[in-house]
């Protein structure tokens, strides 16, 4: 009999801890059903990343193609209205060539045009870099020549030997100078 009660006690024993198991296992089956489901959920965000990703890289990649398409076409026609106004002069100079009879007409025809070009150009924002007298500057000067005078100081332009010109305060073409040194 006391044997029967220890069996019984022990299969007792036995049959709670299985339900304990048991329960401890469920528990674990809805905890790693929940993780799965939120794994899911994070995936599916993932993907919805990756995805919004690609479209803003394919947005940006037709941007740069209509940006580069587009800066093409303004650097094509860049120059269209300086040409537009140069047209005009281009036309006087032609009928000057053609309807002139001798020297002096040709000579007045050529300077209006000369005068009408300059005008266009100093209102595009071109400007002649002063030369004689002045200092000589590298950043605006190239001196060509060096010579002593006694007439100029030292680092002095004594001579400008051909024009340079600045658009808009940059130098398009630098004046070349005879300059003093001494």
């Amino acid at each position: 009999m006391a044997n029967d009660k220890k069996d019984e006690k022990k299969n007792d024993l036995q049959e709670e801890t299985q339900e304990e198991l048991l329960e401890k296992l469920e528990s674990k089956n809805e905890e790693i059903a929940k993780l799965q489901e939120e794994l899911e959920k994070q995936e599916d965000q993932t993907n919805e990343y990756i995805s919004y990703s690609q479209r803003l890289q394919a947005d940006f990649e037709n941007y740069k193609r209509h940006s580069e398409k587009q800066n093409a076409e303004i650097i094509k026609y860049a120059n269209e209205q300086l040409i537009s106004n140069i047209l005009d002069s281009y036309e006087d100079l032609e009928r000057a060539l053609n309807q002139s009879n001798n020297e002096k007409e040709l000579r007045e025809g050529v300077e209006l045009i000369y005068s009408k070009l300059k005008d266009i150009l100093e209102k595009e924002g071109l400007k002649e870099i002063p030369t004689e007298g002045e200092k000589f500057d590298p950043f605006k000067h190239e001196a060509l020549m060096a010579e002593n005078n006694d007439d100029f100081e030292n680092g002095y332009i004594i001579e400008e030997l051909m024009k340079g010109y600045t658009l808009k305060d940059k130098v398009l073409k630098y004046s070349k100078v005879k300059v003093c040194k001494k």
